[in-house]
């Protein structure tokens, strides 16, 4: 059930993953769960894009370490759910390798 202070529902934060550039830009290929995550959530945030198959390994490519991304969705979601005051938070890029993924640069706006 939702938490209510005073007469409104509290607000939950929500997550989107997506492979960034023109995947979302123009493509909106992305996906949306809200926080708290489970690790079958960060999963499913990743296999729900279209573009997932790109993460398996694609022209010769090894195929990314899907667990790390789930790693770092799980982390935010912890993060995003322990700080109310974090009103947004941009991870961009994370970088996807064989064995980890790392988030290179990290954006918060913070609010009340």
């Amino acid at each position: 059930g939702h938490r209510r202070h005073g007469d409104r529902p509290a607000v939950r934060p929500v997550l989107m993953f997506g492979l960034g550039g023109v995947w979302v830009e123009v493509l909106k290929d992305v996906s949306f769960k809200i926080a708290p995550l489970t690790r079958d959530d960060a999963r499913g945030a990743i296999a729900e894009i279209r573009a997932a198959r790109l993460l398996e390994g694609f022209r010769g490519s090894a195929p990314v370490d899907k667990a790390a991304i789930e790693d770092i969705l799980l982390r935010v979601s912890d993060f995003v759910v322990n700080t109310p005051g974090v009103r947004e938070m941009d991870l961009n890029p994370i970088f996807a390798y064989a064995d980890g993924a790392i988030a290179v640069d990290a954006r918060v706006i913070l609010g009340e």
